[in-house]
């Protein structure tokens, strides 16, 4: 950070960071151009930048709100004013911080250690652009248009990327490492006072620019360029053209130009799209030629293997037509093998429904409500909780203290009472269930499989679940670990699992229902998290039915489970001419999450700085 003295450092002598605060400024000039998200690792300016830019908009007459960490949905969104109330003997409304921020701007420092569910609210009204509020007797529709200017630190938490995606502009703050600029900082911050001559002649510019960019002109031919930009960029969405749009309108006043070029469109660009990108680097050229060199041994290996199911010529598409008998398509090889873990990723982060149970429970993952004292105040109830809701008993009981007659005391009757309802993270019970037949070793699938598991284990840990491992092949599924709060031996038991045989996934499934049936048991309040990781290319079936058939049942089954969820990761290959897709509706018939290994993969802003800096 350049210097905890905000005083000695304002907006214009700020060194280095010219994206930075050019995307800024434009936010100023032109508000539609979507707010600014900074981020950066500790010690880049982000803060300072941040008051310095406050500072300005104070000196501007724009009004600026700081959003606290430990801000609750009432003063989010507005509530009722004791003190006045009781004066009153009315319920006379407080304005919420979004209100407040109207034609302005919210400041948001380390947006991604917020709660969820406050950053859901706060963009929902930003979308609206409307602040409504309906609760304790008040009705009330307030004008909200805001943007938001927040900062963060990928490396101390991942931001959703919904979330991101609501931000007009992202800039990446770099460590200063040129030693003129570093020296430069150190004089800055050696001053006894600051001087803000050349800050006042940029407030008159800004003023300037504000009433300029009502003359600016955008042809149809450069709308055209944007769009032609973002689909080049493979950008999801329209935000980014509209973003782009008015970034383009803002730069073009800042410029004082009164006509939008390709040569501003192209110097804001990179503001707008450096989160949003989802175009492919082109892989170098040795890396290229190694891939080609292994994909041919693959193909080479998978044509024996093809040409040895011909000649057993018993291929799946028999075993589906014929509908008869125990299916035995595609024989797998028996021979066993061991492939070791791949390598491990960062998991995107899982969001489940929440449920009405009220528990006594620990834990990182998911949002429950909470019977105990500990755990986040979310909201007031009239049901009897431990805790008293001071805060909202007092709303409740002062537009009737004038009747009460008491003037140096608040009266409180029983039917005042508000209770606090609270919330906190619960564990879950992660039920792994791992295909080991013969089809997940060609093109060493089992290698990336086990990379999958491990970075699914690692986040299970993270999130204090407990887990237990299941394996499906040749004829049969066994439990390799039952239910365990040890990484270490998931860990063990992952290096130690072999891959060949027949794949018998209806088995897999009856295995983990009788687990699931035995952990419902022992930990009734308790939600289960079932992870079926399989290439979807079942053949043995446990009656006489055909296997398709019999797996649909058994996923009908299951899919009814109480506070279970379940997530299908599909390892088959999908740049192959032919592909089964069978996990896509294995993921269908259990109402489950389907992700193929690829996209389980977290797209973190951690991953866009590293790629800034290399």
């Amino acid at each position: 950070m350049q210097s905890l003295k905000e005083y000695k450092i304002n907006f214009f002598n700020f060194v280095n960071q010219e994206n930075a605060k050019l995307a800024l400024l434009l936010n100023l000039i032109e508000p539609k151009s979507g707010g600014v998200l900074l981020a950066g690792k500790r010690g880049t300016g982000k803060s300072t930048l941040l008051r310095a830019f406050c500072d300005m908009l104070r000196q501007l007459k724009i009004p600026s709100v700081l959003l606290p960490m430990n801000s609750t949905e009432e003063a989010v969104l507005g509530g009722i004013d004791i003190e006045e109330t009781i004066k009153t003997g009315k319920r006379v409304f407080q304005k919420g911080l979004l209100s407040r921020a109207n034609r302005g701007f919210l400041i948001v420092e380390d947006i991604n250690l917020f709660p969820q569910d406050i950053l859901s609210i706060v963009f929902e009204v930003q979308a609206r652009e409307e602040n409504i509020i309906e609760r304790e007797g008040i009705t009330l529709r307030e004008p909200a248009q805001f943007q938001i200017i927040a900062t963060m630190n990928p490396e101390e938490a991942d931001f959703s990327s919904h979330f991101l995606d609501r931000f007009g502009m992202c800039v990446i703050m770099d460590e200063v490492r040129d030693k003129d600029k570093k020296v430069e900082i150190l004089k800055l911050n050696a001053l006894d006072e600051c001087h803000f001559t050349e800050q006042h002649q940029l407030f008159r510019k800004i003023l300037k620019y504000k009433e300029f960019i009502k003359k600016v002109k955008v042809s149809d031919e450069i709308k055209e360029f944007i769009a032609n930009l973002i689909l080049n960029e493979a950008v999801s969405g329209h935000r980014g053209d509209i973003y782009l749009y008015y970034a383009s309108k803002a730069f073009a006043a800042y410029r004082e130009e009164e006509t939008v070029t390709e040569e501003h469109v192209k110097a804001v660009a990179h503001l707008v799209l450096n989160h949003r990108r989802r175009a492919i680097e082109p892989e170098p050229e040795e890396k290229k030629h190694e891939q080609e060199h292994e994909t041919d041994s693959s193909n080479n290996s998978e044509n024996r293997q093809e040409q040895k199911d011909r000649e057993q010529k018993t291929p799946l598409s028999q075993s589906q037509e014929s509908h008869d008998g125990k299916s035995q398509s595609i024989p797998s090889s028996e021979k066993e093998e061991i492939f070791p873990i791949g390598e491990k990723f960062k998991v995107k982060r899982f969001i489940f429904k929440k449920d009405r149970i009220v528990r006594q429970t620990t834990g990182r993952r998911t949002k429950t409500k909470t019977k105990g004292r500990g755990g986040r105040y979310v909201r007031s109830l009239m049901q009897k909780r431990p805790d008293i809701a001071i805060d909202a008993t007092l709303r409740a009981a002062a537009p009737f203290q004038k009747l009460r007659a008491m003037k140096d005391n608040v009266v409180i009757f029983d039917d005042d009472l508000r209770y606090k309802e609270k919330e906190r993270r619960m564990s879950h019970n992660v039920i792994f269930v791992v295909d080991g037949s013969g089809s997940m070793g060609v093109e060493q699938r089992m290698k990336a499989t086990k990379g999958a598991v491990l970075s699914l284990l690692i986040d299970c840990y993270k999130k204090r679940d407990k887990v237990a491992m299941i394996v499906f092949r040749k004829d049969k599924a066994e439990i390799l670990l039952p239910l365990t709060s040890s990484v270490e031996l998931a860990l063990k038991r992952l290096r130690e699992i072999p891959t060949g045989g027949k794949t018998p996934l209806s088995a897999g499934l009856m295995e983990a229902y009788k687990l699931m049936k035995i952990t419902h048991f022992k930990y009734p309040e308790n939600r289960l998290l079932i992870l079926i990781i399989t290439d979807g290319k079942p053949n043995v079936s446990l009656s006489d039915k055909p296997v398709l058939e019999e797996l649909k049942s058994v996923c009908f089954m299951l899919k009814d489970f109480p506070l279970t969820d379940f997530i299908v990761i599909d390892t088959e290959k999908k740049d192959k001419f032919m592909k089964m897709d069978l996990a896509i509706e294995i993921a269908e018939w259990l109402q489950a999450t389907y992700h193929s290994i690829d996209s389980l993969k977290s797209e973190s802003l951690l991953n866009i700085v590293k790629t800034h800096k290399g």
